[in-house]
Order: structure tokens, then sequence, then C-alpha cells
């Protein structure tokens, strides 16, 4: 497998926010987000080529109960299913973050979809190269229905701004998602962008009964790898 990172930190979204991790992150994706905050997994993939067993090896290393597969689009190697199945078997609790467009029956704890909106789609970096396959992967709702089908599950949406509600309330009710495993989480790679957001999307969120996520990694480190 390709691998970007692998670091020890807090989880710093979702239901699991604070929890200390071990965070796997693989290198590749087939989308290329407007916003993206690790670019060194898809706009430019960086890493090296590990083997399971080395892998499995740096976990163990770290005193963690909980383990964190991200990307990049980890569910891109074939790789991962039996990466799932060992880290269970060291019993560790298995997270899967995933933009919910590929399907791999992997083994984990927590299957956290983070579905992509039309803010995500690339019309300016890059001259637009990579808007129109964006477009066309970003939104796959049979993949996210069998996803959420077979795991315990949330799913996060970044948010821009108030016009995204309309979009996110149209999944939702497409996929069946259950509003209390919903998180909105603000875009921004900088503390104060974040709580500008927050400010409104807290009340959103109160009306529409969706959770609000924090992102605590930003709050706490910045936006910087390895963290």
């Amino acid at each position: 497998m390709k691998i970007a990172e692998i670091f020890y930190s807090i989880q710093g979204e979702g239901v699991l926010a604070g929890v200390a991790s071990v965070f796997v992150r693989t290198s590749g994706c087939n989308l290329r987000c407007e916003w993206c905050d690790t670019p060194y997994t898809s706009w430019k993939p960086e890493g090296a080529e590990r083997t399971l067993d080395e892998i499995l090896a740096e976990v163990r290393g770290f005193s963690s109960t909980h383990v964190v597969v991200t990307g990049g689009e980890p569910m891109l190697t074939a790789d991962v299913v039996e990466l799932t199945a060992r880290l269970r078997a060291m019993g560790l609790h298995v997270t899967i973050e995933t933009a919910g467009t590929v399907y791999q029956p992997v083994v984990c704890d927590l299957m956290s979809v983070s579905p992509k909106l039309a803010n995500s789609t690339p019309h300016r970096r890059e001259d637009g190269r990579w808007a129109a396959q964006h477009e066309r992967l970003r939104y796959r709702p049979e993949v996210l229905k069998k996803l959420m089908a077979e795991s315990p599950y949330q799913l996060k949406f970044v948010v821009c701004g108030p016009e995204d509600l309309e979009e996110i309330g149209a999944m939702v009710e497409e996929i069946g998602a259950d509003r209390e495993r919903v998180i909105l989480m603000p875009e921004g790679t900088d503390a104060q962008a974040i709580h500008d957001r927050a400010r409104w999307l807290v009340d959103i969120c109160k009306a529409e009964k969706y959770r609000y996520g924090p992102r605590l990694h930003i709050d706490i480190f910045g936006n910087r790898r390895g963290i």
C-alpha cells in the first residue's frame, strides 16, 4: 500500500473527537476537492509503498486502542480489506474515513463517510481540468447505502455556506440516513475561518437536528501534517 504517513494524535472530527488514535494515511484519491486539506494524498500524491507487516508493526508501536485508516481514499486498494481485518485482530477499534464513492468489504467499528457536495468540485484549481471527473464521481448513493448498512456509521459534510443545506437535505433523504448520525463541519484550514462559519452553522444544526462537528486538530495544531 502507498502510505503518506502514520502518526499518533487525537481524532479531530466526528463522534470520536478527542480520542487518542493512530492514523494510517493512504496516498491516492479518485477525487480532487477544491478545498482539499491533504493535497499530498490527492492532487500530488506522496508516500512510499509499505507492506502490511510494516504498517502493522508501526501501529503496534503506539499505545493506542484506536486506529483510523484514512487518506486520500483508502478504499481504492484491495489491501485495505486485509489491513482492517488484521487491525481488528490486534484488538483495535477501527475507523475507516472515506468519501463513500468506492465499496470494499472492510472490517470496521465506525464507517466515517464524508460525501462530497457541489462545493467540492474544483472549477478553479488547475484550470478546472479535474472538475468533470470529480463531479461524475463525488456522489454514489448506492455505495453510501451499502456502507451504511454494513457498519455503524457517521456522515460528515463539509459546509461552506448556508446554500449547501438544500443539497445535504436531499442526500440525507435519498440514502435514508439517520439525522443524529449526520455531522456538519465548517470548511476552513485555520481556526479563525472555522470559528466564523461555526457561528451560523450551529444555528442551522439546532434548527435541522443535525450534529455540529468541531475540527479539533485545526483548532489545536493548525493545518499541519502528522498531527
